[in-house]
């Protein structure tokens, strides 16, 4: 008993726990068998558990995702709502998360938090993979969550796949102040040309103060033949070369 009240104390709550962190406590996986049995831990997957009663906090469980998943980070739609770039919410909208490798998501993960999972590479080798990645200021030992620049891009990559096109834009249209530097840099490794010109393009549109940062930072990838997506409505979003 003095054993799970040492746990109950050591260990945050709304956090998950795995077998890793029982040994370290000196609970082996017979007492931990032992714990759930009598009530004292739930079982949420092979080697995660948490405590009954508990509810599992987001910030803290996507930390705890992302040290089993390489360069797990909150991303694109997501991470601009995080920053405050947003529209008009759904009740429970869907966390974009992104990787550098594929996984699978647990179960027990989505049942709580409806996500999605992508480990396309949208950048080029010559970015380091932690370039525009950090946890949100206020959000001491929360996940990595991408900056602005980065997220922006990250949710251009998804138009016409699981980003509908309207709300990209118009979530677009509130991010009137990014780093110039930062986006120039993330524009010239982005290996999707749909994401570059829809952020240069939009950006011209709409009238965005570093819309002409962002052109003079890729002019060369932008005088090319034009591009065609057939989206999952069945409507063509067709990309003009300048």
């Amino acid at each position: 008993m003095n054993r799970i009240k040492d746990l109950q104390t050591a260990l945050p709550r709304g956090t998950p726990l795995d077998s890793g962190s029982l040994r370290r406590l000196g609970i082996s996986s017979a007492l931990a068998h032992e714990y759930i049995q009598t009530g004292w831990l739930a079982r949420l997957g092979r080697g995660v558990f948490m405590f009954p009663g508990d509810r599992l906090e987001r910030n803290a469980t996507v930390r705890f995702l992302s040290e089993r998943v390489p360069g797990l980070h909150v991303a694109g739609k997501s991470a601009l709502e995080w920053h405050g770039f947003r529209q008009n919410l759904a009740h429970r909208e869907t966390l974009c998360l992104r990787g550098s490798r594929n996984a699978v998501l647990p179960g027990w993960f989505l049942e709580r938090f409806p996500a999605r999972f992508s480990a396309a590479r949208l950048f080029s080798d010559d970015l380091p993979p932690s370039f525009g990645l950090a946890p949100l200021p206020e959000s001491r030992g929360g996940p990595l969550v991408s900056a602005p620049e980065r997220a922006l891009l990250e949710m251009l990559s998804e138009v016409g796949v699981q980003q509908e096109v309207e709300e990209a834009r118009g979530i677009m249209e509130t991010v009137r102040q990014l780093r110039t530097r930062e986006l120039g840099t993330l524009l010239r490794a982005c290996r999707m040309i749909k994401a570059v010109r829809l952020c240069v393009i939009w950006a011209e549109e709409l009238g965005l103060p570093w819309a002409g940062l962002a052109s003079e930072a890729v002019a060369d990838r932008l005088e090319t033949s034009r591009w065609i997506k057939l989206m999952k409505d069945g409507r063509t979003l067709i990309l003009k070369p300048r």
